[in-house]
């Protein structure tokens, strides 16, 4: 659905992957560019909750809590999404290419059976200059993906 949105111009959408408290469910945050961290571009920064929509594989396929969108294709969410999200759709139009890139890159390792994780309960990944990822297969080869580039939040 992200990379769906990218397509339509809102390239300053962002993810921030992580892990329930539990440690059974991955979580992503989507929100615009300008809510997350500028020195670790998978985190949301901490001033916009608002701006936050949240999907966990908890909710299985009933993304960001909808009912209604149990068998939409990537495309009609991303619809669905700017109806629904109007204020993080209007923040994130825009071109970011270096983001966009990564984000395809991200992607391709994801489709394999490994998703991203920038945080979790048990361990700081705040300073991390790599994702490690989750997913099928021996943990201790699981690939790690590049730090996406810096959102535009002053963390300081």
């Amino acid at each position: 659905m992200v990379g769906e949105l990218h397509k339509r111009g809102h390239q300053k959408l962002r993810v921030s992957p992580g892990m329930a408290p539990s440690g059974m469910y991955w979580r992503c945050f989507v929100t615009p560019a300008d809510n997350i961290q500028s020195v670790n571009g998978a985190r949301v920064a901490d001033h916009d909750q608002a701006a936050v929509a949240m999907y966990t594989t908890g909710q299985e396929n009933h993304y960001f809590g909808w009912t209604d969108a149990r068998h939409a294709t990537a495309r009609q969410l991303a619809g669905l999404f700017v109806e629904r999200f109007p204020i993080i759709a209007e923040r994130s139009l825009g071109e970011d290419w270096p983001y966009a890139g990564w984000y395809v890159q991200m992607l391709g390792v994801a489709e394999n059976g490994h998703l991203p994780v920038a945080f979790d309960d048990w361990e700081d990944l705040s300073g991390a200059r790599v994702l490690p990822t989750i997913g099928d297969g021996d943990p201790e080869r699981a690939p790690e993906i590049p730090l996406p580039p810096g959102g535009l939040a002053d963390t300081s």
